[in-house]
């Protein structure tokens, strides 16, 4: 894939109303047109979790694959801010706080985050404005 060259790319649980809306203010966000989409249970995000050997029974929401680097997690978020404007590159502080403890409240909300923010029956459909952002 030639965009993993130029983009970073964000695997996110297209049916999670949580990650949906995440991605729609990283998109808002992303000034300098760093980053493209793809659902995790997309035939493209299917590809990408196989390739890279991503446990999806280890993490299932958002994932960020730079070339062939890939972070999970609270990892994958705080990088993710970093790249945003606004005060969002201020969250990428929280990497000074060791992983099994970003990870431990990752996993807390990503445990609960239907319960929490409900979920679709299907994945997000982009609008045609956005489709250049998704794989």
């Amino acid at each position: 894939m030639n965009l993993k060259k130029k983009h970073k790319i964000i695997l996110f649980d297209g049916v999670c109303n949580l990650c949906n809306s995440t991605v729609q203010r990283v998109i808002k966000n992303d000034k300098n047109d760093v980053f493209r989409f793809t659902a995790l249970q997309s035939a493209v995000g299917m590809v990408m979790v196989t390739e890279h050997r991503i446990d999806t029974a280890r993490t299932d929401s958002i994932i960020l694959v730079n070339g062939d680097t890939v972070s999970v997690k609270s990892t994958a978020a705080l990088k993710i801010a970093k790249e945003l404007s606004g005060a969002y590159p201020l969250l990428y502080g929280f990497m000074i706080v060791p992983a099994v403890i970003r990870n431990w409240i990752y996993d807390f909300i990503a445990r609960n985050r239907y319960k929490w923010y409900g979920r679709q029956e299907n994945c997000m459909i982009p609008t045609p404005e956005l489709k250049k952002k998704f794989l």
